[in-house]
């Protein structure tokens, strides 16, 4: 049975471009799938394709869940974990988009990302996008950086990207951008370098960095004001927070001098490191955001 439903092959679409994000380990702060979902409500993209989820989830893992069906008050249904695509056609851009989340799946990589590919050819796709996040030993103090890399040089260029030497574990992200560029398919990665030690929250400063470069790409704009207030909260929560608890502001001063001696993109945060352990921190953090916001 093959795992990819297509309702409605879009026709006559402008050199789409195929844009995908996953929760889990490649979306630190949720910041990827968070910018691939504003990209997908801004430009009003519609549901025509999912992969079932059957194949690629442990269900113990990435559990579905269960909601009343709408109109309904005694009827339930269960909804998994699928991967959905969406498509749209925005007038004010010069290329359409197809916009694919879900959760990273467990099993079967290579098969899942066959899948992808499958609806990437059969919708004619001229470039795979892939967005991620990475929890990184970087201040929140200095504009979000973004690494990653692209299928040609020119693309790179465009993108403002400096290549990475990272060599380690990836994650679904890492594989289906190297399977898509085996199979001859233009593709870009695209990472936003996340401070870890605010990780256990979501990061509107991150997320704007991603958006506003995949616009950039697409030579486009759109009005992201209500991204930018969340920016602009999210800023002055954390400027409140230093303020308040010397701990954290002398472990953000101690990342600013680091981040001033190299221009290099940042290293994901390692388990040892001359700075202090952050997971305080991170606790003092959520609880103040939680007393700012008891709801």
């Amino acid at each position: 049975m093959d795992p990819l439903t297509i309702h409605t092959v879009p026709e006559r679409l402008r050199r789409p471009v195929l844009i995908t994000a996953f929760s889990g380990w490649n979306d630190a702060a949720e910041s990827a799938t968070t910018a691939a979902r504003y990209l997908a409500t801004t430009f009003h993209a519609e549901k025509f394709a999912e992969i079932d989820p059957e194949e690629f989830y442990h269900f113990g893992l990435s559990r579905p869940y269960v909601r009343y069906k709408s109109g309904s008050e005694t009827e339930r249904e269960i909804v998994w974990p699928a991967t959905e695509f969406s498509v749209a056609r925005p007038a004010e851009l010069a290329r359409d988009l197809i916009i694919g989340v879900a959760i990273e799946p467990h099993l079967r990589w290579k098969t899942y990302c066959a899948a992808v590919l499958d609806l990437a050819r059969r919708c004619d796709a001229t470039l795979v996008l892939t967005l991620g996040a990475l929890l990184a030993e970087v201040p929140h103090t200095r504009p979000i950086r973004l690494s990653g890399g692209a299928s040609d040089p020119e693309l790179a260029a465009r993108l403002g990207l400096r290549p990475t030497r990272y060599e380690g574990p990836t994650g679904i992200v890492g594989v289906l951008n190297t399977t898509a560029r085996e199979h001859g398919l233009a593709t870009a990665s695209l990472w936003a370098n996340v401070p870890h030690y605010i990780s256990g929250i979501e990061n509107p400063r991150a997320t704007l960095a991603l958006v506003q470069r995949v616009l950039a790409l697409l030579n486009g704009a759109a009005d992201v004001s209500d991204l930018e207030e969340a920016v602009r909260q999210f800023d002055q929560n954390l400027t409140e927070i230093v303020s308040q608890n010397q701990k954290i502001a002398g472990y953000v001063k101690k990342l600013e001098s680091r981040d001033a001696e190299t221009e290099e993109p940042a290293a994901p945060a390692a388990a040892e490191s001359d700075l202090p352990p952050a997971s305080d921190l991170m606790a003092e953090i959520e609880q103040f955001l939680r007393q700012q916001r008891p709801e």
